[in-house]
C-alpha cells in the first residue's frame, strides 16, 4: 500500500490523482474531518492521523508500505513552527515506520537544505532529512526547487497579483536564480520510485533544465497572461523592515522574512539531474506556462 502523508497540498494533490488514474491503491493521512470527507470524495483510502501528534500514529502502517511523507510549511503560524511540523513530526512519522518496518520510505525537503543555515525552513528541512537518512529504512529524498503547475501557492500569488495590480512590485532586484520544474515531471520521478524503490535509494536535487531568474519569472508569468504592466523594484531594506514591524505585532504580512531572505539567495543545482537520474528531460519554464496559466 502506498501511503501518504500531506495529500490534500498541491504536490500531494497532483499525486493521488496521477496514482488512482493508474489504478494503484493510495491511503492519505488526514488530520481534520473536512481533508478526510476530500480526500475520500477523491477515491482515496483515509488514515486518521496527524504527524505532529505521535499518539495517533501507532499502528497505522504495515510491513508492505510505501510512505510518502510530503508535509511541510513555507512560513511559521502560532504552534506550527518549522522545527515542530518537519523536525518533530517527521520523527514522530518515522518512529512508527520503522515500528512497522516499512518497506521504502519517500521524503520531500527542498534544494539548498542545510543545518548550518540561517533559514528555518532549509535548516529544519536538513535535521528532517536526516532523520529519515539514520532510521534504517530505504530511502529515497528529493530536493526539488520550486515546483510548479495548476493550484501552486507560488504562482497563483504572483497570478493575483500581476492581474490586480496597476504596477507589478518585486521584492529587491530579482536577480535570484532559481530553477523550476513542472509537477506533472515531479510526478513522472516519484513514478520511477515507486516502480522500483531499490534502484532510488538515495538523495536527489531536482531542477527543471534551466536557470531564471526572479524577475525573469515575473516577465514570463506577464507575458502569459498578456500584460506588459510595469515592474517596479521595491528596496529590500525596507522591506524587511515592514515585514519585521508586522510580525513583531503579530500581524500577517504578505510574506514573512525568512521568505524575502530567500529571494536573496540562488535556488539552483544541476542542470542534467533530472535527465541522469530518472531518464528524461523536464519541461521548460516557458511550456509549463503555456499550459496552466491563462
Amino acid at each position: 500500500m502506498i501511503v501518504i502523508a500531506g495529500a490534500s497540498g498541491f504536490v500531494g494533490g497532483h499525486l493521488i490523482d496521477h496514482l488512482l488514474a493508474a489504478g494503484r491503491e493510495v491511503s492519505c493521512l488526514a488530520r481534520s474531518e473536512r481533508a478526510a470527507n476530500a480526500l475520500l470524495a477523491r477515491g482515496c483510502r483515509v488514515i486518521r492521523g496527524d504527524i505532529t501528534q505521535a499518539e495517533t500514529l501507532k499502528n497505522i502502517l504495515h510491513p508492505e508500505d510505501i510512505v510518502i511523507h510530503l508535509v511541510g510549511i513555507i512560513e511559521e503560524q502560532g504552534s506550527a513552527t518549522f522545527r515542530f511540523v518537519h523536525v518533530q513530526g517527521t520523527s514522530n512519522l518515522v518512529d512508527e515506520a520503522k515500528r512497522a518496518g516499512i518497506r521504502h520510505f519517500f521524503y520531500q525537503s527542498a534544494l539548498g537544505a542545510d543545518k548550518t543555515s540561517w533559514s528555518g525552513y532549509l535548516k529544519t528541512k536538513a535535521e528532517a532529512e536526516e532523520i529519515v537518512m539514520q532510521s534504517g529504512i530505504p530511502f529515497t529524498i528529493f530536493r526539488p526547487s520550486l515546483i510548479i503547475g495548476p493550484w501552486d501557492g507560488f504562482t497563483r500569488k504572483m497570478v493575483d497579483l500581476i492581474r490586480f495590480s496597476p504596477v507589478i512590485p518585486i521584492p529587491g532586484e530579482g536577480k535570484a536564480r532559481f530553477q523550476p520544474i513542472y509537477i506533472k515531471d515531479w510526478v513522472m520521478c516519484m513514478e520511477r520510485v515507486l516502480d522500483m524503490p531499490q534502484d532510488f535509494v538515495s538523495s536527489y536535487d531536482m531542477g527543471g533544465p534551466e536557470h531564471i531568474t526572479y524577475r525573469q519569472i515575473v516577465e514570463k508569468v506577464a507575458a502569459a497572461l498578456g500584460t506588459n504592466k510595469p515592474i517596479i523594484s521595491l528596496p529590500m531594506g525596507i522591506m524587511k523592515v515592514s515585514v519585521g514591524f508586522l510580525e513583531g505585532l503579530r500581524l500577517k504580512a504578505p510574506v514573512s522574512g525568512d521568505q524575502l531572505r530567500l529571494l536573496e539567495q540562488d535556488n539552483i543545482g544541476d542542470l542534467t539531474a533530472v535527465n541522469r537520474y530518472f531518464g528524461f528531460t523536464p519541461m521548460r519554464f516557458d511550456d509549463m506556462l503555456r499550459e496552466f496559466v491563462r
